[in-house]
């Protein structure tokens, strides 16, 4: 079993993403709740601070009792030092003799009447919120000015805080847990349909061309193994095709070089019986030569269209003078069926750009296809003008196309009536070379056909943008 690679990476991805989340939110809410809460002991033991020094500062006030009784009910401690630093009382549960919290630079800001607040940690490791305020005193003799330290324990809010923590942590490592569970799942159906197409282009790879998936999703992924599964229809097309086409050369030069091996055999050992025998034999050996040099270069034709090495000599031109050439040049074949060609053309036919000798080429390809399937009848021509181009039909009343074979028309070596193909003849390449000289034009063909009664072909040639301004003030 192949190993999920990329499951692997997006499942490391994802759960990157998830810890990243989870870390940033658990800290927030840390942070949120921890603030909160040393807040809240700061308001509160700065209140009671201030209410302390308003008690000291009172003369109708016994210091001394109201610091213990006040220290036992809000369960804090208070020392009362002189501007000297030194403690001149105390109550409370904190050992009396830990004045470490007690500092030179802190007593200088309160005496300058500025609160202190800090957090201190006696030697015993427990912790406790100090808020330090100065006593202030009526009168000349400032000598005498007390300050007040409170320091509250932080015991209740460290508790809270971690047992916020405490609920942080599992709620985390069951988030944790839960996208690791989600992530895998996800990984494993986001991966799937990738490792799918990565066996099938490996199948295609290796020639099974009829390989195909089956990933409908509507999106990109679904995109990609539709556009797989084209690849693989136009591979194994173009392998048939080349198949077919190698199977058709194949045929079609056989029979030209049996004929032609097998007449100039006779000749050659004299095996006729007069002169006329003779010649025609000759002709034959004649005529399929002319059919394999017909052959060889159609092929040489298309092969260069194909690889984009043909080019053009464009020119203005009149297709009603190509049509006529065409034409003059196909009458005795016209004649020896015994059709009749009629063309129409519009009064006003502009002339388009193109290349004459490879126009009159589609012209004489497509009528010696119409010429050659039909028996009876005739066969019109007819040039209109539209707006954005000039469209030139060709018509007959021939055998006509099943509609079938219509989409196949312009492949290489197609004929009708394949069981009449030698009595028809023709090399099957025309209409290919036809249409490819027509999209090298950047023109259109169209055909239309019904068994029976003949087949139409319209091409159409594109309007040059300066030729119709031309047109048009003309």
């Amino acid at each position: 079993m192949i190993h999920n690679r990329i499951g692997t990476k997006l499942g490391i991805w994802m759960m990157s993403l998830f810890l990243m989340v989870i870390l940033l939110l658990g800290t927030a809410i840390d942070r949120m709740f921890t603030n909160f809460h040393h807040t809240e002991l700061k308001n509160n033991v700065n209140e009671m601070t201030t209410h302390f020094v308003m008690m000291a500062s009172s003369p109708e006030n016994t210091v001394d009792h109201s610091l213990d009784a006040f220290a036992a009910f809000s369960k804090v401690s208070i020392f009362i030092i002189n501007n000297q630093g030194i403690v001149t009382a105390h109550s409370g549960e904190h050992d009396a003799s830990d004045h470490s919290f007690i500092h030179e630079k802190d007593v200088q800001n309160i005496f300058a009447g500025k609160t202190v607040n800090m957090i201190h940690t006696d030697p015993n490791q427990n912790r406790y919120f100090v808020s330090g305020m100065v006593v202030p005193t009526s009168g000349a003799h400032q000598e005498n000015n007390q300050a007040i330290y409170v320091l509250a324990s932080t015991q209740h809010m460290d508790e809270s805080i971690s047992r916020i923590r405490s609920l942080l942590l599992l709620s985390g490592t069951g988030a944790l847990l839960l996208a690791l569970g989600v992530t895998w799942i996800s990984a494993q159906i986001l991966s799937r349909p990738l490792l799918q197409m990565e066996k099938a282009t490996r199948k295609i790879a290796a020639g099974d061309l009829e390989t195909r998936l089956a990933i409908k999703n509507r999106d990109e992924v679904g995109s990609l193994a539709e556009a797989i599964n084209d690849l693989a229809i136009d591979l194994q097309r173009y392998r048939d095709s080349r198949q077919e086409f190698f199977a058709n050369i194949s045929h079609e030069l056989r029979t030209p070089i049996t004929y032609l091996e097998g007449y100039a055999k006779v000749v050659k050992e004299k095996l006729y019986s007069s002169e006329d025998e003779k010649d025609k034999y000759l002709g034959i050996i004649q005529d399929e030569a002319g059919r394999l040099q017909r052959l060889v270069n159609d092929l040489f034709e298309l092969a260069k269209m194909e690889e984009g090495k043909i080019s053009l000599s464009l020119e203005w031109i009149d297709l009603r003078d190509i049509v006529q050439s065409s034409v003059r040049k196909l009458e005795w074949k016209v004649k020896e069926k015994g059709l009749t060609i009629q063309t129409v053309f519009d009064e006003a036919i502009p002339l388009i750009q193109g290349d004459g000798l490879r126009i009159e080429q589609i012209m004489l390809n497509i009528l010696d296809n119409a010429i050659r399937y039909t028996d009876q009848g005739s066969i019109s021509i007819h040039i209109h003008k539209s707006v954005e181009h000039v469209q030139l039909s060709i018509i007959d009343t021939g055998m006509g196309i099943p509609e079938e074979e219509l989409p196949f028309l312009f492949d290489r070596f197609y004929r009708i009536e394949k069981s009449r193909s030698r009595q028809f003849g023709g090399t099957g390449l025309g209409l290919s070379i036809a249409k490819k000289l027509i999209n090298l034009h950047g023109g259109q063909i169209q055909v239309s056909s019904k068994l029976g009664n003949g087949t139409r072909f319209d091409i159409y040639f594109p309007l040059d943008a300066e030729q119709e301004d031309e047109d048009a003030k003309n």
